[in-house]
């Protein structure tokens, strides 16, 4: 019986070693919207290459590429959907022309902050809706990285009431452009590597980016002196797209090393990006006296608010779908924003 056992458990081995996965490396190309340089964007899926090479001994390899290599940085989820690329990093809110409700897997004007988001993916029905949604392109979804709450942007000239918004040719993605064009904006979507330029020359009047960490570095205090606070992106989540059939082909041990890597490596991009804007709040102060940080007005956030409500009600009207992650997702956050206020603004407000 003994000899029975060894001389299967030896098959077992032999089978094993003999398999195309076991006899050489598995090897994934990614393709990211940012540029390459462009931290700390661009830092989850390189920190994701490195873990998953560590932690596979070297025997799963991730090629990164930037923008720059394949020159579609609007295109990720269509790539990694074809199969040119196993995944991709990218925003979710990119996709809302192919279905709305990516948009609640980014954030949302007015939405959650990232601790309540986070809860929601993971211990409310995010991750549920995510796959629902993404499955019918093939392709999976997994958090990539926050960058907090955005600030409100970069203007030209200061916003004094909803009038001054009327006419205004500004970047901004997502619902938040739907919210702006309710007051007059003429939105637009411009890829990173195009915003200083055209913010210089005048083609756009205004745009938002992230926050001082990555706005620094671009430039914009250069030609645009009113700098905002935000309200339409408290919560920014970016995302690893991974192609379906691809991810089931790998061995149950590099799919944990996979979706193991993709957690920490968006968790690091939320604390990197918190890090490089602590040192830049505090240059920006110091160096770029001139910056002007404003607040929006009070009746110009009222109108935002008005118009975002009147969008998702829109939405919710006549896509089913959207209607039941709404209510989801907003019924989350009141009783999240209930304990956030405790916690979170009960010390905050200690300083004051």
């Amino acid at each position: 019986m003994k000899r029975i056992v060894k001389a299967a458990a030896l098959v077992g081995v032999v089978a094993l070693l003999a398999s195309p996965l076991a006899a050489k490396k598995v090897k994934w190309k990614l393709a990211e919207t940012w540029p390459s340089t462009l931290t700390p964007l661009a830092s989850p899926p390189l920190k994701l290459a490195q873990y998953v090479k560590e932690m596979s001994d070297g025997k799963f390899i991730i090629k990164v590429e930037g923008k720059e290599k394949h020159k579609a940085p609007l295109g990720i989820l269509d790539m990694v959907k074809g199969g040119q690329y196993q995944m991709g990093h990218s925003g979710s809110y990119y996709w809302k022309g192919k279905d709305i409700n990516t948009v609640w897997f980014t954030t949302v004007p007015f939405g959650m902050t990232p601790s309540e988001q986070y809860a929601w993916f993971y211990y409310g029905n995010g991750m549920k809706y995510m796959k629902e949604v993404y499955d019918k392109f093939g392709v999976m979804n997994f958090p990539g990285g926050n960058t907090g709450n955005q600030m409100g942007g970069w203007f030209r000239k200061e916003i004094n009431s909803v009038d001054d918004l009327k006419g205004l040719k500004m970047r901004i993605p997502g619902l938040a452009g739907e919210v702006l064009a309710k007051l007059g904006v003429n939105v637009t979507n411009i890829p990173a590597g195009e915003l200083y330029t055209s913010l210089d020359r005048g083609t756009i009047d205004a745009l938002e980016w992230v926050g001082p960490g990555m706005d620094i570095k671009m430039g914009f205090h250069k030609v645009a002196p009113y700098y905002y606070t935000g309200w339409h992106e408290p919560a920014s989540e970016m995302q690893f797209l991974v192609n379906k059939k691809a991810y089931n082909k790998l061995p149950d041990n590099f799919k944990a090393i996979l979706v193991t890597a993709m957690k920490a490596a968006a968790f690091d991009m939320y604390v990197e990006n918190f890090a490089e804007s602590v040192k830049a709040w505090d240059k920006m102060k110091k160096d770029f006296p001139n910056i002007k940080v404003k607040h929006f007005p009070k009746p110009v956030i009222g109108a935002m608010r008005k118009a975002a409500t009147e969008v998702y009600e829109s939405y919710a009207a006549k896509n089913p779908k959207f209607k039941e992650i709404y209510e989801d997702y907003t019924s989350y956050m009141k009783k999240a924003r209930a304990w956030s206020q405790m916690m979170q603004g009960g010390y905050l407000n200690l300083d004051k």
